[in-house]
């Protein structure tokens, strides 16, 4: 099994409450036990219940890739401990920075090559990115929104991305993520932010219950799942 379909607390948009990279998957504390376990065999990696700025929003506050967790300061010193301790653990670094973007889930868009950030991000940031996720980092835009974060999900060469990104920030995707196979898709029964309704690593992903089977096929696909 390497498809969930599910909610949390009845919200389809289950990537606004996870975050999780081939080592680690971190998840609000609100999922039922049956759902956690769940996500644990489909991802395949440790999964911690935490909170991030008092809330459960982990997929909105929290990205990175294999090297790095990065968090905005406005996490509570306990989340911190807590991050700390995880990142120990599973061989990761932690990274906190100072924005007023602080929702880096929606304004980043990252794997083990490249990011795509916000071009509102200050120099400062931008430099500090690039060198905790050791990664070429350009600013840039997917339908012309700053929030490439949101409307793009990556699995090594594959990724799923809005279908209203227009062809020269496709091109840009090709370069900066080595990305050779892209699918233009939906989830949750037409949404475009991809990513707050997909949870994904290497070994699976975790979709929203409003999405249609297309949908689920075209991530399935998309992904490089059914190549495997």
């Amino acid at each position: 099994m390497h498809i969930l379909k599910t909610s949390y607390q009845g919200n389809p948009n289950v990537g606004l409450f996870g975050w999780a990279n081939d080592k680690v998957c971190l998840i609000g504390t609100g999922f039922k036990s049956k759902v956690v376990n769940d996500i644990k065999k489909v991802l395949d990696v440790p999964v911690y219940e935490i909170s991030l700025c008092n809330t459960d929003l982990i997929g909105v506050f929290c990205i990175g890739n294999n090297e790095a967790i990065v968090v905005p300061d406005t996490i509570l010193d306990f989340e911190i401990e807590e991050l700390k301790k995880i990142c120990k653990k599973v061989g990761l670094d932690l990274e906190i920075v100072t924005t007023n973007l602080n929702a880096l889930g929606n304004n980043i868009l990252c794997n083990d090559l490249g990011a795509l950030v916000n071009p509102d991000y200050s120099a400062r940031v931008k430099k500090q990115l690039r060198q905790v996720l050791r990664v070429n980092l350009k600013p840039g835009t997917i339908a012309l929104h700053g929030i490439p974060g949101s409307l793009c999900v990556i699995k090594g060469e594959n990724a799923v991305v809005s279908n209203n990104i227009l062809e020269k920030e496709e091109d840009k995707l090709k370069e900066l993520f080595g990305v050779s196979n892209i699918t233009h898709g939906t989830v949750n029964f037409g949404s475009q932010n991809i990513r707050s309704g997909v949870l994904c690593n290497k070994n699976g992903f975790i979709v929203g219950d409003m999405s249609s089977g297309v949908e689920m096929t075209d991530i399935d696909e998309g992904l490089g799942f059914l190549n495997q």
